[in-house]
């Protein structure tokens, strides 16, 4: 969510009410972007219900077939360093349908693959165009939305949301068929996507200032942004170690672990676009964000306990977990773009570098673990990170309340 929340949390009571009204009525290039960013979001969990087929079919251990998602976030979290560059460059449009051809070409790569080295290779390059997209989307559609910045971001949260949400569920219904299916799956609806915007999406105009390559990097030299990131990158090991982890633990086939994926993706979109920006302005976002990561502390506890003895337990956990992710999404994230004096994309590059470690780090790390030790250690690592990131939060909390909306 893109700082110029908090003025929208901030705004008169008509303002708001007008900003509702013209939620829907909105110009066909923005549904056509919004869309194209549904499909980009999937591929996040995308491969969640298919991890055990994919380890059985190209004879893989856990932790090789979790490079899947290290490769994917390691290569998204470096590209965040040169999209500013290169969209301030080339423009907006030009830069989200190079994203979206890249994701088309090695997400078809991906279900060709004959071995799990292969299939790792290629979601690094879905990651660059993953990358390239997601970065640009939100500016796009603050560009060309009506009603304002704060609609335009709503859009663009429930975009996210509803792409984490139908991702596991995609993976699940192609998958429970043939585990190659979901890559080519989404490698159609990004072609349509691409097609759409193409006809839908207008020229975008360049920005006065061309953003530098070091820009990200010391935009972090902000005390406020780079508590947020490094706060971020802690909560981000945590994310992670669920949604890489888990499906191993579970016990089901695509499908069961698809419908638990799906019910964990539509905990995050409720809560992160109507739970969050309620609570933000009842309590504050420090408030919020630390007692936040406290109940998801307790929740990976309760995941470590639970893992290898309750099977529902940890389905339980999960979805809970959803939840309390959503919250902590949009925090983060409004938390970033507002409380540095960088520009939002030079913010959001620097940010997202550094927390996209973290999602880079945890599903390897916690794979290793759970073969070296045990499933529930993956688990209770993921606790300690929470832990970190709420000591980082809290050390950093005078400059985190600089950000703070009017709370009433």
């Amino acid at each position: 969510m893109d700082g110029q929340l908090a003025e929208t949390l901030q705004a008169p009571e008509s303002t708001l009410k007008a900003e509702k009204a013209s939620f829907l009525k909105q110009p066909k290039a923005v549904w056509a972007t919004a869309l194209a960013a549904v499909f980009a979001f999937m591929g996040i969990g995308l491969v969640d219900p298919i991890l055990p087929a994919i380890a059985t079919n190209l004879d893989a251990s856990p932790s090789q077939v979790s490079l899947l998602f290290t490769s994917y976030f390691l290569v998204t979290a470096l590209a965040m360093l040169i999209t500013g560059f290169v969209s301030s460059r080339i423009g907006g449009k030009k830069t989200l349908l190079i994203g979206l051809a890249v994701i088309v070409v090695f997400s078809s790569l991906s279900g060709l693959s004959a071995s799990v080295g292969e299939l790792v290779g290629f979601r690094a390059g879905w990651g660059l165009g993953n990358a390239l997209f997601v970065a640009t989307a939100l500016a796009v559609i603050v560009g060309v939305a009506s009603g304002g910045a704060g609609t335009a971001i709503i859009l663009y949260e429930a975009a996210l949301g509803l792409g984490i949400s139908l991702g596991p569920l995609l993976g699940a219904l192609l998958g429970g068929w043939q585990w190659r299916a979901p890559f080519f799956g989404t490698a159609v609806l990004m072609a349509a996507a691409f097609i759409a915007l193409i006809a839908l999406l207008p020229k975008t105009p360049l920005p006065e200032r061309k953003v530098r390559l070091r820009d990200p990097l010391l935009a972090l030299g902000h005390k406020g942004l780079r508590t947020t990131a490094a706060s971020g990158l802690f909560y981000n090991y945590g994310f992670f170690t669920i949604l890489a982890f888990t499906p191993f633990i579970l016990g089901m086939n695509a499908y069961g672990i698809g419908g638990v994926f799906f019910g964990w993706g539509v905990a995050v979109a409720v809560f992160s676009v109507f739970v969050a920006p309620p609570l933000q302005r009842r309590f504050g976002a420090v408030k919020v964000l630390t007692g936040t990561l406290f109940l998801l502390m307790l929740d990976l506890a309760g995941l470590g306990l639970a893992a290898g003895h309750s099977v529902p337990a940890v389905v339980v956990l999960v979805i809970a977990a959803g939840a309390l992710l959503g919250v902590n999404n949009t925090i983060y994230t409004e938390l970033a773009m507002g409380v540095s004096d960088s520009p939002r994309p030079v913010a959001s590059s620097g940010y997202n570098f550094v927390r996209w470690m973290g999602g880079a780090l945890a599903p390897f790390a916690a794979a290793q673990l759970g073969e070296r030790f045990g499933p529930q250690v993956p688990f209770f690592a993921g606790a300690v990170a929470m832990v970190i990131a709420i000591l980082i939060a809290f050390g950093g909390r005078a400059y985190l309340s600089a950000h703070e909306p009017h709370v009433v």
